[in-house]
């Protein structure tokens, strides 16, 4: 009896043996086709369908999407009466063209009729007039912005989009107009400037418990590229120093393989908080740690952590829209951008002597895993972690850094260039660089 179930035992495990064989044999048959270019079949052809799919509408999410926020920026706030102008039915001298560009909006060339691009060019648009404005509008062609007309073409209300921050043009047709550039920090947009605008800022004003001229202080304290986008959790207007609390612009392009974005949370996490409780979307966003009084006393007075917007616009779009993200590559460096030879010796400093590879590891130039550090960790102080439930700093990615420079580095752009960075690293480090392994760094870090 022993000897028959050998004999079995050896027959099932020989077939199981020749069926994974054949099985991997068939798989690696399957790959080989592939790479020939034979189109994928099977449930390979399944993955391939849903990806194009989530590719393309998390492109409309992140380029078009208001997830309802005109209730927001139109209706409560009147922003669009203000952009509009007394003389296009709204309030106010309006918003010219020029104006829009000279805070930061951006005109995407690819929405223009090819007339309008040409007359602009020849400098035969009128761009002190906010009727322009409005034909832009119209046109769907502000980055980041959806206006809603009415049959008699009169701006009624308008949303804000996830492009609004996280995307600029390459100034090909003129500055501020061109072709986009989704997932690129607009540096330029000064946010405060363009909501400071806005007739009614009682929404503002309920919540934080102040008068319309202290939002306009707030709102007009920062600057291009930057955003607080605590304030109305924490209600913590300026730092203890009396300087500005929001927090530059960041890149929405290298994320993928990137654990954590800040340290509230993940991407998903950052996109649900943005659009349900920042762009002030139609949505569900959830965080219990938000309730906690003391350290959110704003959040735990509106119930901003357990935000449940009926209908919710914006969890079935989340997927999607983080799908897109993690596509979008970090931008390579254009040509002329740094000195290759003295690149090269600082990668040789980054990954050796300054020990910059220790955290930023490489490609993703962030922790794999739980990519966080205590403020002490890096000397600098904790305010700006404080705010975070975490209490803690992540390490930012560092490719395509030459793209945004703007503005400055760090979250507050405390460091003005690189070589700034640098020399903080070296002191707090005791890294003793050379003047001449501190500029080839620097010439590395352009690189990326």
């Amino acid at each position: 009896m022993k000897s028959i179930m050998i004999v079995v035992g050896f027959v099932l495990f020989t077939g199981l043996a020749v069926g994974s064989y054949h099985l991997i044999g068939a798989q690696r048959a399957s790959t080989q086709t592939q790479k020939k270019g034979a189109s994928p079949s099977g449930f390979d052809a399944v993955v391939r369908d849903n990806s194009e799919r989530m590719l393309q509408e998390g492109q409309q999410t992140f380029r078009f999407d208001t997830f309802g926020s005109e209730a927001f920026w139109g209706d409560a706030l009147q922003l669009h009466k203000a952009i509009a102008g007394e003389k296009n039915g709204g309030v106010g001298g309006g918003v010219s063209p020029k104006t829009a560009l000279s805070v930061g909006l951006k005109v995407d060339s690819d929405a223009l009729p090819d007339s309008l691009k040409q007359q602009l060019k020849e400098g035969k648009v009128n761009l002190d007039d906010p009727a322009t404005t409005l034909a832009l509008l119209k046109l769907n062609s502000v980055v980041g912005v959806t206006g809603s007309f009415d049959k008699k073409g009169t701006l009624q209300s308008m949303g804000l989009q996830c492009a609004f921050c996280h995307s600029t043009v390459d100034d090909s047709l003129a500055p501020g107009i061109g072709k986009r550039l989704d997932g690129w920090a607009n540096r330029d947009l000064n946010v405060g400037a363009i909501v400071s605008l806005a007739p009614n800022l009682k929404p503002f004003t309920d919540l934080l418990g102040v008068d319309a001229a202290t939002v306009k202080k707030v709102l007009n304290s920062w600057g291009p590229g930057c955003f607080d986008a605590e304030l109305d959790k924490d209600g913590k207007a300026f730092r203890p120093d009396g300087k500005r609390a929001c927090t530059l612009i960041p890149p929405a392009f290298g994320l993928a393989g990137v654990n954590l974005h800040t340290g509230f949370g993940s991407v998903t996490y950052w996109n649900a908080y943005v659009a349900a409780t920042e762009m002030h979307g139609s949505g569900t966003f959830f965080d219990a740690r938000l309730n906690n009084a003391e350290h959110y006393p704003v959040a735990a007075k509106s119930g901003s952590g357990n935000t449940r917007g009926k209908p919710d616009l914006v969890t079935s779009k989340l997927a999607a829209l983080h799908f897109y993200q993690l596509a979008i590559p970090a931008p390579k460096p254009r040509e002329g951008n740094f000195v290759g030879e003295a690149s090269a010796r600082g990668k040789a400093i980054f990954n050796g002597k300054a020990n910059c590879a220790s955290c930023h590891v490489q490609p993703l130039f962030t922790e794999p895993g739980n990519n966080l550090h205590a403020p002490n960790e890096i000397g600098v102080d904790s305010w700006q972690a404080d705010r975070s439930p975490t209490h803690m700093y992540r390490t930012a990615p560092l490719a395509g850094l030459w793209s945004h420079q703007k503005g400055g580095f760090y979250h507050d752009g405390r460091f003005a260039t690189l070589p700034d960075v640098i020399e903080h690293y070296d002191e707090f480090f005791k890294l003793r660089l050379t003047d001449q392994e501190k500029r080839d760094l620097s010439e590395y870090l352009k690189s990326l």
